[in-house]
């Protein structure tokens, strides 16, 4: 019988559609995997060499994640090892928590909460926590697949937002289908009123945007990252966010998740949420059925 290591905090769900499949599983953690014909891992859980090593039979790592930063996909290659993810399933969940970000940092809903549950509420104000509108502002997208174009059309059609984008990649059929401008990313930065990462980590992607980009700028205009951390230089978000070069932040991903750059918490111009972008009851079945079903569909043809 084949057998299929799963990470410890896999949804049941996976498990027993593996079971179901005819598969012998092992739950646990995944750097105890060994003698797996298939790994079952999670965003969270570091696929190297040396754990590829300790399952020499190894034929398949289905990942539960759209990202595959986390798998060494080099070492993957050289032993043959097919690397699947799960595309499409979280496109949905992932743009309306980047659209809940860009209302919440714009209307400076955090910090709002915590002034009402601090006991500091005392009536209305005329300028108590004055946010800024977003219809007719300029939403600049820094990578445009699935879950940018979907988080285009949710701010385009739900508040009036014009969006520009920049991609390594043009794609004029996309624009045409979303209807949206395509811009360099210098050009993106200094127009943008609000601007959402949405590109993979790759190495052309890490540190995407530093210290140099941030003082492109506004100092009016939001930066809001549901990717992955290490695409902003956080020590530079830290600091601009400090000087008031840009008005705020929004990240659901950080740089060295779970720790955070020093200072960021004690910012009163930032919204933070623990990496939960694709934390709906839809989303997490969607892709651990998916991740399931990569599995059983690779494993029935090797």
């Amino acid at each position: 019988m084949r057998k299929v290591f799963v990470s410890k905090q896999a949804p049941q769900k996976a498990v027993q559609l593996l079971q179901s499949a005819g598969f012998e599983v092992e739950v646990g953690d995944m750097k105890n995997a060994k003698n797996a014909d298939a790994l079952f891992s999670l965003v969270i859980d570091r696929i190297d060499a040396k754990l590829m090593e300790a399952s020499p039979q190894l034929k398949v790592v289905s990942n539960m994640a759209v990202g595959l930063d986390n798998i060494d996909q080099e070492a993957a290659k050289q032993r043959s090892v097919v690397v699947k993810n799960t595309p499409d399933v979280l496109t949905e969940s992932v743009a309306e928590h980047a659209a809940l970000l860009i209302l919440g940092i714009a209307r400076k809903i955090s910090q709002a909460d915590v002034f009402v549950r601090k006991g500091k509420f005392r009536g209305w104000e005329p300028n108590l926590f004055l946010g800024t509108e977003l219809k007719g502002k300029t939403l600049g997208l820094v990578g445009h697949g699935r879950i940018g174009c979907r988080t285009a059309k949710i701010m385009q059609k739900g508040f009036g937002m014009r969006v520009i984008y920049y991609d390594a990649v043009r794609d004029q059929a996309r624009e045409e289908q979303c209807g949206i401008t395509y811009a360099s990313l210098e050009q993106l930065l200094k127009e943008a009123d609000v601007v959402s990462l949405h590109v993979p980590l790759l190495p052309s992607t890490e540190h995407l945007i530093g210290e140099k980009e941030l003082r492109l700028m506004k100092p009016t205009s939001y930066i809001v990252n549901t990717a992955r951390g290490p695409v902003i230089d956080e020590k530079a978000l830290v600091k601009a966010l400090q000087e008031k070069r840009i008005a705020g932040a929004a990240l659901d991903v950080f740089e060295e998740e779970p720790k955070l750059v020093s200072g960021l918490t004690k910012l009163e111009n930032v919204l933070l949420t623990p990496h939960i972008a694709s934390a709906t009851n839809e989303a997490r079945e969607r892709m651990a059925v998916l991740a399931a079903q990569n599995i059983i569909k690779e494993m029935s043809i090797l």
